[in-house]
């Protein structure tokens, strides 16, 4: 049989708070992600260093702003960050790379596909066959379905 305790804890709980209608995302301010520094990557590409470029890149993408401009920059530079490799460096590039590198990988890879410009499905089509290689199929599935996107 049941004990009256006189607990009066549980109604102290705002159950209010848990309604879905009142969920509000996390919001960074938009100067807080600015991308990755244009300039620090040009030197690293001049430099000949692509791979320490492509991981400054991949670190430092511009995911929680809801700048577009922003975005498409850094995919901009992104994108001259992948077509800067030759074909026979793609697979040692991505077999530095770790987990969440590669599915940042793979998010500017999917975006890339989204704005084809000249000659780049061909590069983003290696990158991708490279990155699967190592990531498997949970990486584009993490992709797909993050919401977060570049």
């Amino acid at each position: 049989m049941a004990v009256n305790t006189g607990a009066k804890q549980f109604r102290k709980v705002d159950v209010d708070q848990y309604n879905e209608d009142n969920y509000q995302e996390d919001v960074i301010e938009d100067g807080l992600d600015e991308g990755p520094n244009e300039n620090e990557v040009s030197s690293l590409l001049q430099a000949g260093k692509n791979v320490d470029a492509l991981k400054v890149v991949l670190k430092n993408a511009p995911l929680s702003t809801k700048n577009q401009n922003t975005k498409d920059k850094a995919l901009q530079l992104t994108m001259r960050v992948l077509t800067s490799f030759r074909s026979a460096e793609i697979e040692k590039a991505v077999n530095t790379l770790d987990k969440l590198e590669i599915d940042m990988l793979m998010k500017y890879l999917y975006r890339g596909f989204e704005v084809p410009a000249e000659g780049s499905s061909a590069v983003l089509l290696n990158w991708h066959e490279k990155a699967y290689a190592k990531g498997g199929l949970g990486c584009i599935v993490r992709v797909l379905t993050d919401r977060k996107h570049v």
